[in-house]
């Protein structure tokens, strides 16, 4: 008899600790943080994948500045090729170097859209306007991801950082807080361009 109730206190004890002390919400807050990196991530791969062709038509116009398409070029390299996964969303200095090679993109395709004023047979280009007009979707798209993915992760944070869930945290899962998706210090200054 002690023993058949031993194991029910048990079971409620357990089942109150895992469904009470928020470890259900945890998981279900850090699957939401991973999903909304996924959409960042897929919006910032639109984006790179827009450069070739917005190079290539620009390349058309016969005396356009090689730098700056140079420049270009190597900025979507650079931000292709760090790469961070959701277990690095916690590391800084990991978030610190992804956030620094997409806004060096980003700092480059707006010096790229600054340059094109000078040139108004490439803007009157409806292949050019066309690629713009993609670029600008994506980059709304972009900023729209980035909010979805920094309100998943003060939701994440505070749900592991909350009485009682943090008993919970400190004792089973051990979960670290994730970084917001900042803005690059570099994309706050206006591109200039000399006439």
């Amino acid at each position: 008899m002690k023993s058949g109730l031993f194991r029910v206190i048990m079971l409620v004890l357990i089942t109150g600790m895992f469904t009470g002390c928020g470890y259900n919400t945890m998981q279900q807050n850090e699957e939401a943080v991973n999903k909304s990196w996924g959409d960042l991530e897929s919006q910032l791969q639109r984006r790179a994948d827009l450069v070739p062709n917005l190079v290539s038509t620009v390349k058309g116009a016969a005396d356009f500045e090689q730098e700056t398409l140079t420049r270009v070029i190597e900025a979507r390299s650079k931000a292709s090729s760090v790469q961070l996964t959701p277990e690095m969303l916690s590391d800084p200095a990991a978030m610190a170097k992804f956030q620094s090679a997409q806004g060096e993109l980003s700092s480059m395709l707006s010096r790229l859209m600054v340059v094109v004023e000078r040139y108004p047979e490439l803007k009157a280009n409806q292949n050019f306007r066309d690629l713009q007009n993609q670029l600008e979707g994506t980059e709304n798209r972009v900023s729209v991801a980035r909010q979805r993915y920094n309100g998943a992760v003060e939701t994440f944070n505070f749900s592991i950082r909350m009485f009682p869930n943090s008993l919970t945290n400190g004792i089973v899962l051990h979960l670290k807080p994730k970084e917001y998706f900042k803005g690059d210090a570099s994309s706050q200054q206006v591109p200039q361009v000399e006439f």
